[in-house]
This record gives structure tokens, sequence and C-alpha cells, in this order.
């Protein structure tokens, strides 16, 4: 995780600092985003992210970030633009690598079915069990339906 001073504004008692965070994964995903620090607080303000994160990992975003951009921008003995938090950014990724193999198969089949059942759209939920984009989670699905796990996309009669 790099975190880099953006700017600070002093009002009063209170100084706020904007910081923009970079986080990146040895899978090829990464996070920036502008976050706020103000009164030992912090404020997420914009993200950008490849893929996409869930729901689930938006709401955990900010308690990823909070104690490296504390430290880092909130006057804690960090210096700005250096690199925050111990250890590597991928102990803090909040989804776990899918299984691969047959397991791997199962799971993204299971994950397909069940969100067939639900009225859902299947491939947009292998999309946010994987955090792969839509045309790996699309090789995925293909996986599945070769290991005979999903029935064949078209039927020739």
């Amino acid at each position: 995780m790099s975190v880099r001073r953006a700017w600070e504004v002093r009002e009063n008692d209170t100084a706020t600092t904007w910081c923009d965070v970079r986080l990146s994964f040895e899978d090829g995903a990464g996070v920036d985003l502008l976050a706020a620090v103000c009164e030992g607080g912090v404020a997420v303000e914009d993200v950008r992210a490849r893929p996409a994160l869930s729901l689930d990992d938006m709401a955990v975003l900010a308690d990823w970030i909070e104690g490296p951009l504390l430290e880092a921008c909130g006057g804690a003995g960090g210096a700005p633009g250096a690199h925050a938090g111990g250890g590597s950014a991928d102990q803090r990724h909040a989804r776990p690598a899918p299984p691969r193999g047959a397991e791997g198969r199962r799971l993204v089949a299971g994950e397909y079915l069940a969100a067939q059942r639900a009225g859902r759209d299947p491939v947009l939920a292998v999309m946010s069990l994987t955090g792969h984009s839509r045309r790996r989670s699309l090789r995925l699905i293909a996986g599945a339906r070769d290991a005979g796990l999903l029935t064949p996309r078209h039927v020739r009669r």
C-alpha cells in the first residue's frame, strides 16, 4: 500500500488531510482512492477498483486502510509518500483467491446455479465471487461446462 498526501486544510484547531492511496495486489487487482483524515477518523471520498469491489469489500475498505493511513497522513509519525503499513498488501486483500482445478470449477458452477435459481445474473455472481473480469469469469464458467457441471450453453437439435 502506498500513501501520498494530496493536500491539507486547516480550520480553527482542526486539520483535514486528503491522501491518495494505492493498493496493488499480486493477482493484478488494484484500488486507488482519495481519503480524508480528520480528528483520528478516515472518510473514503472516491474509489476506483480493478476489478470492481463487492459491497462487502466496500464495507471493509476503510478498515483495510485506516491504521496505515492514520500513520502516514494523520501525524502519527509517518512520512508523506512513505509506504505505510507493515506486511504486504496481499495480507489485507478481503477477497481470498478462489480454489483452482476441480474444486474451483465446482465452486463456480455452484455460484452460477444459485444465482440462476435466485433470478440474478449468473455471470455477475461469478465475477463477484472470484473478483475476475467478465471475460475471465466466462472462461471459468466454460471450464465448469466442459467438466459437465453445467448444462451445455446451446443444445443443437
